[in-house]
């Protein structure tokens, strides 16, 4: 439970959750949207991979992230907590705009994976 907690304890986690609930995302499009560098990205990433919240697969030399199903089945409660209340952060509605404009860019060439 720790883990996961400290993991929820960063505005960049939680900014990266919400671009990533809905489907997988790589890498590229992640650190694009939310305006990170790839070291920053990858720390975060990291982060909430080891904490369980994440789980990742790989696709040629890309990665995507997605929420793990077994968080979602084993924190369902607080699942549906973050959903709620991360769509009321001020960065929500520009993170989700920038990744909006950004699906129809070729940002890395992973998107014909």
């Amino acid at each position: 439970m720790i883990p996961v907690f400290k993991a929820l304890s960063d505005e960049t986690r939680l900014r990266i959750l919400s671009v990533i609930w809905d489907g997988e995302l790589c890498v590229c499009e992640i650190e694009k949207s939310l305006n990170l560098t790839q070291s920053n990205a990858s720390r975060h990433l990291t982060a909430l991979k080891n904490a369980g919240i994440l789980a990742s697969s790989k696709h040629s030399q890309w990665t995507f992230y997605h929420i793990s199903d077994k968080f979602k089945a084993d924190n369902a409660l607080l699942w549906k907590y973050l959903q709620k209340k991360i769509k009321g952060m001020p960065s929500y509605r520009t993170d989700m705009e920038n990744l909006r404009q950004l699906k129809g860019q070729d940002l890395c060439e992973c998107d014909g994976v």
